[in-house]
């Protein structure tokens, strides 16, 4: 009886062999780590990156090198200890190749650290502030940096806009929003313009009516808000209040679905520096991702967050494959050298970890996100 078992055991495992080529054990699979804002103060630029990476699993195979890819997600509650505390669990138990996110730069910083000594590659979707891949070797982004944002809304302003003085409203807890503004102020003064207000607010205020109050007194051209997009969206409302009516102009920190309810009517006329619009013109890629975004997601908007995750995930199969390893030095050897890759928002290529690409203007009109103009490095 135990020969017949024994010899039924062989039969099976050589017609598997025979029908499909492979043994019963699936390979390995390939871990991709995600460290994502999926809860804590810009939870909707994660969820936003996740739907994004998830729905690439639905457009493109799934499998790299002929393994099976597996994405490994952390929540880093949008702050930074637990952003570095993700990134050692991601690499040290999960053991991922390669890390996507987190979205924004503080949290970036604070990863970057880690990949950097562990010699792991990291991207983000969307980490604006040049400090991010200074000096790294480890850490890439899919998305232009913030003096290339800043100016370019400093030159709409002053050429486009015809404003000459200029009113700047930032966070001074967030790196980001202070380099925004700083950047923003520098280029707009360098075209002669001249910023008669540049005062700060922190996270998680509720009452501007000191700084508000301020630019009224001021009447300035224009109004540049560099935050994110809770303190926008309360700023726009008691603007509004105030009877303040200049053109606003803000950043790539406001492109989340929440801006619309924080900010309500008073969001209409408010524009922005953008990753991306789905007017701006679209890839092969670009245009499966949005039919499928919206039959997955009906009701949401197709966001730029989304999309840069998006982003990221081909480039981190691209150097899989083009490694040919699992390696994660190999890996990032191929990042690097990224070169005119097709992605969702157009296409991409590596310079010292900085993703070489246009920026997009965007007005809010009649509840949603008006395409403007592109607007090339």
């Amino acid at each position: 009886m135990r020969r017949s078992i024994a010899s039924f055991t062989v039969f099976v495992i050589l017609l598997s062999f025979m029908l499909f080529g492979v043994t019963t054990y699936s390979a390995e699979p390939i871990k991709i780590g995600f460290n994502l804002e999926i809860t804590g103060p810009v939870a909707g630029y994660g969820q936003m990156g996740w739907e994004g990476a998830q729905l690439m699993r639905e457009l493109m195979p799934m499998e790299v090198l002929g393994r099976p890819v597996e994405f490994v997600l952390v929540d880093n509650k949008s702050d930074r200890v637990e952003a570095s505390n993700a990134t050692s669990r991601l690499i040290e138990r999960e053991k991922v190749v390669a890390i996507i996110g987190p979205m924004i730069s503080g949290s970036t910083l604070a990863a970057g650290d880690i990949c950097e000594k562990k010699e792991v590659p990291i991207i983000s979707p969307s980490a604006t502030n040049p400090l991010v891949t200074q000096g790294k070797s480890y850490v890439f982004r899919a998305c232009y940096i913030d003096p290339f944002q800043a100016e370019i809304a400093a030159k709409y302003s002053y050429e486009d806009l015809g404003a000459r003085t200029a009113a700047v409203l930032f966070d001074i807890s967030n790196d980001y929003c202070v380099a925004l503004g700083q950047y923003f102020k520098s280029a707009f003064e360098s075209m002669g313009g001249e910023v008669v207000v540049h005062t700060p607010c922190n996270a998680g205020d509720q009452d501007f009516s000191a700084q508000l109050t301020a630019i009224k007194t001021a009447n300035p051209d224009v109004i540049y808000l560099p935050n994110y997009y809770e303190e926008v969206g309360l700023i726009l409302r008691q603007a509004k209040d105030l009877g303040l009516t200049q053109p606003i102009l803000s950043a790539d920190g406001v492109d989340v679905p929440e801006i619309w309810d924080l900010a309500g009517p008073a969001i209409e006329g408010l524009m922005n520096t953008a990753h991306w619009h789905e007017d701006a013109g679209m890839t092969d890629i670009g245009k499966k991702y949005i039919e499928a975004y919206k039959a997955k997601y009906a009701g949401k908007e197709v966001n730029s967050f989304g999309a840069l995750a998006a982003d990221c995930v081909i480039m981190v199969l691209d150097a899989i494959e083009r490694a040919g390893s699992t390696d994660p030095k190999a890996i990032r050897d191929a990042l690097a050298a990224t070169k005119d890759l097709e992605v969702v928002t157009g296409f991409v290529s590596m310079d010292n970890g900085d993703a070489v690409k246009a920026a997009v203007i965007r007005e809010a009109r009649d509840g949603e996100w008006k395409f403007k103009a592109v607007v090339n490095p």
